[in-house]
């Protein structure tokens, strides 16, 4: 069973409690906004900017059938389809709650845990740019000349 599965919590009330979190851990700004079939929640702490993009369905179509291959109609797709949005929004605002707390806990940092949502200058996330050279790396079996070149720099 997916996380928060059957919420009634709104997305907007998912928002605002990703930006009491966030606040409270002393981040300077706060928004959300969507593009598309992606969410987005973006906030600036400790001198980053971080972006999670949240995807969201947008078109009843893909709820037509359900889980145990029942035809659904255009109002039961709907509301499966807003209920997979609420549930969606919960698991982002327990996967930010989880990062403030182990940091919080001294488990890790603010910088380790954001890494990947941290947006870079052109508009790009670490993991944007670095997943990519990742995954070519294990398949090659080799490592990637731009880690490489960016190690021997900070020696």
């Amino acid at each position: 069973m997916a996380y928060a599965e059957g919420t009634t919590v709104t997305p907007e009330r998912s928002q605002m409690e990703i930006a009491g979190l966030i606040r409270k851990y002393g981040a300077g700004s706060f928004a959300t906004g969507w593009d598309g079939e992606s969410a987005f929640v973006t906030f600036i702490a400790h001198s980053r900017t971080i972006r999670f993009n949240l995807e969201v369905p947008t078109d009843w179509e893909g709820f037509t059938v359900s889980p145990g291959g029942r035809r659904r109609k255009q109002p039961e797709a709907t509301k499966a389809m807003e209920a997979e949005v609420r549930r969606r929004w919960r698991s982002l605002t327990l996967a930010i709650k989880a990062k403030l707390d182990v940091i919080e806990t001294g488990i890790t940092t603010f910088e380790q845990e954001f890494l990947p949502y941290t947006v870079m200058p052109d508009g790009a996330t670490v993991a944007e740019h670095i997943l990519p050279a990742v995954e070519r790396a294990i398949v090659a079996g080799e490592m990637p000349r731009q880690l490489l070149a960016l190690e021997a720099g900070d020696r």
